[in-house]
């Protein structure tokens, strides 16, 4: 399965990335992670457990919701490669324009300040992405398989948000306040007695940390998540080291769609032969709705057709 396989990157569709792809399922489980609630019988101001169970349902709900929601929306991400934890200077930063395509995004370069380049490359990537938009509404062979594996892709990505509900313990901690929102705040830790169904999902059981949940709608709105055991990939090739981070924040973008905003890697570990060591940020601004392909295709061709004549192929 295409989820599973250690080289594949998490996002399906012509993409351009610099993060190995051997993190890649390390990187999915973290950042679909949801919850399953538990509450804390130390403290009887915090709801009963029926409606805990309840919030379970619709944060589960909202996850995949989110999912579908980011199919039609494009951002920009401003990513920062950053040396190890203590040294604070950059070593890379990349603005990318994430654009949906049907089956998965394409990763369009921006210049330095986050805006299109005045060159014809920025032309020839529009250009690939309304050719792949127009032949994937075509009814052929390639299109259904592309469909398909995206499809499959998504019920795997969903399956893992469900197994998230026998995977943690979650307990209920109490309530922050952000900006305007109340968010309810839980400790995640591995279930003793939860048996992993799948390579990837053994990941489970050696990752803990913090969840918050936006009380009013109940959306994920912030993940914070360290790796406890050192975690083998592609067949002890690969390792990631414990004390590896993750830290995602998300907030409302649309009525009612949320999405991330910043998201935050610290992993360390060895691929193949060699020391890896990801540190890395990213701020995701700019959403906008471009709808699914027949709507995308569209807004793609009008933005060719006023780019200025510098951008234009000689």
């Amino acid at each position: 399965m295409a989820l599973l396989s250690i080289y594949y990157e998490a996002l399906p569709g012509p993409r351009r990335s610099g993060r190995p792809g051997t993190l890649a399922p390390l990187l999915l489980l973290l950042s679909l992670l949801p919850f399953a609630p538990r509450t804390s019988s130390q403290n009887p101001a915090l709801p009963p457990r029926d409606s805990a169970i309840d919030l379970f349902s619709r944060v589960i709900a909202q996850q995949k919701k989110s999912e579908v929601d980011l199919d039609v929306f494009e951002r920009i991400q401003r990513a920062e490669a950053r040396k190890p934890p203590g040294e604070h200077a950059l070593t890379d930063v990349r603005f990318l324009r994430l654009f949906p395509n049907g089956t998965g995004r394409n990763k369009i370069p921006l210049s330095p300040d986050g805006t299109p380049p005045p060159s014809p490359s920025y032309r020839a990537d529009l250009a690939r992405l309304e050719q792949y938009l127009v032949w994937i509404l075509q009814d052929g062979s390639g299109q259904r398989e592309a469909i398909a594996k995206a499809e499959k892709k998504r019920k795997e990505r969903f399956e893992l948000i469900d197994a998230t509900h026998q995977a943690f313990v979650f307990t209920l901690e109490g309530k922050e306040v952000r900006g305007d929102r109340t968010l309810l705040r839980y400790s995640m830790t591995p279930r003793k007695d939860y048996k992993p169904t799948s390579r990837l999902t053994t990941l489970f059981t050696k990752v803990r940390g913090t969840v918050w949940v936006d009380e009013q709608t109940s959306q994920l709105a912030k993940i914070d998540g360290q790796v406890t055991e050192d975690i083998s990939l592609a067949l002890f090739l690969a390792k990631v080291n414990k004390g590896s981070h993750f830290m995602q924040e998300r907030y409302e973008i649309a009525p009612g769609v949320w999405a991330p905003t910043f998201e935050q890697y610290d992993f360390d570990g060895r691929r193949f032969f060699s020391t890896i060591s990801i540190h890395e940020r990213s701020f995701y601004t700019d959403y906008k709705r471009v709808g699914p392909p027949r709507e995308a295709v569209e807004r793609v061709r009008a933005e060719l057709g006023k780019l200025p004549a510098e951008n234009r192929q000689k």
